[in-house]
């Protein structure tokens, strides 16, 4: 089987026996997706779902060093930011299209492989975590970071992570911390921890199970993962030093709203709490109010409705009009010029502290710009 679908940035081939392989191809750039390498995973995708000759689909990231290491650092924030300012309509097209690309992932009927390797966030936790097998290994720096951009954890972050043990998703989505692989596989975040030196190995074995069909293909793969070497399950990974969510961390992000969140904190006085405060008093107080909401409704909505609303939030992120601003004036345009553009790490957010927001300013931000029959994700189900 030679069936290929290259593009400079992802190369995407067919094995000989019914795999399709993906290798994310932009190691300058940690693999930070595109609109035409989110184009290029589509139509791979799109037209393995119904080929009877793929069993299995496996992705990678490429990495300076070697074939992996870094798997997928997100979206593209320097297009965002020179789109956003440009009224350049591809912006649209690019959130549109990953969310849709991210819905696809979630609902594929064959086993979908990622190899999480090194740097997993935003976008590439969205390529990732609809995966049926999620491997990451001693590398893998994963975290949904978009409140340092004043953005939310999008791609279904709200999904994902509104799954997750306890309050772990209100942790990780309003702080963006960064976790390791072992902490991924015990809140639900990956599937197989792997030793990085032995994902050449995996990658090879999938090419030589022999089935003839996903059912059978994904029973052999599996009975393949020991002789690796790979663990599974919260034992495996609390061996590998993974812990949960600290007691007061638990109970501060239970509260009812982000400042009740920031005075249980602070009223803990641990060490991991103050932390976890000084962190929250670094993003974007607007957007942590959105956070938390975004996550709370997420919990109990079906994954496209979820993908829905965030394409209702991420519109609204660049163009907040119900706060009288403009593209310009924007949380998210404003974060990414501190951390990407400018690099001066000192966003001036507005407001500037979380008792300042109020609820007017933040329920606007799940109200659809479009009607149901125009929404650019109708089609999701």
């Amino acid at each position: 089987m030679n069936d290929r679908f290259d593009h400079a940035d992802v190369i995407v081939e067919a094995s000989p026996n019914g795999v399709g392989l993906i290798t994310l191809n932009r190691p300058g750039a940690l693999n930070a997706l595109s609109l035409p390498m989110i184009r290029a995973l589509t139509a791979a995708l799109t037209a393995w779902k119904e080929d009877e000759r793929i069993h299995a689909v496996a992705i990678r990231g490429k990495s300076k060093l070697g074939d992996f290491g870094a798997f997928c650092a997100g979206g593209d924030i320097r297009f965002f930011h020179r789109a956003a300012l440009a009224g350049d309509p591809a912006l649209e097209d690019f959130f549109t299209e990953e969310y849709a690309l991210n819905h696809l992932i979630f609902t594929y009927p064959k086993p979908y492989i990622a190899f999480m390797d090194g740097v997993v966030m935003g976008g590439g936790m969205g390529i990732s975590q609809g995966g049926r097998c999620r491997i990451v290994t001693e590398r893998s720096k994963v975290a949904m970071p978009e409140t340092h951009i004043g953005l939310f954890p999008d791609v279904g972050g709200g999904y994902f992570l509104g799954r997750t043990p306890g309050r772990v998703g209100e942790y990780l989505g309003l702080t963006g911390q960064v976790i390791s692989g072992a902490q991924a596989m015990l809140w639900g975040l990956a599937d197989v921890w792997a030793p990085a030196d032995t994902l050449s190995k995996g990658w090879e074995a999938l090419q030589r199970v022999q089935a003839g069909n996903p059912v059978d293909f994904w029973a052999d793969w599996q009975a393949q993962m020991p002789a690796l070497g790979w663990k599974t399950g919260e034992a495996a990974a609390l061996t590998l030093g993974a812990q949960p969510l600290a007691e007061e961390l638990e109970h501060a992000f239970a509260a009812d709203t982000v400042p009740e969140i920031a005075q249980r904190l602070q009223a803990a006085g641990t060490d991991i709490a103050c932390q976890t405060l000084h962190t929250l008093q670094q993003r974007s107080p607007l957007m942590l109010h959105v956070v938390l909401a975004q996550i709370r409704r997420a919990r109990g909505m079906a994954l496209a409705d979820e993908l829905r609303m965030e394409r209702d939030m991420v519109r609204h992120c660049f163009h907040p009009r119900h706060l009288g601003r403009g593209p310009a004036a924007s949380e998210t345009v404003e974060g990414i010029r501190a951390l990407a553009v400018d690099k001066d790490h000192s966003p001036r957010w507005n407001p500037q502290t979380i008792e300042s927001v109020t609820p007017e300013m933040v329920e606007p931000f799940f109200v659809s710009p479009w009607p149901a029959a125009a929404h650019p994700l109708r089609d999701l189900g």
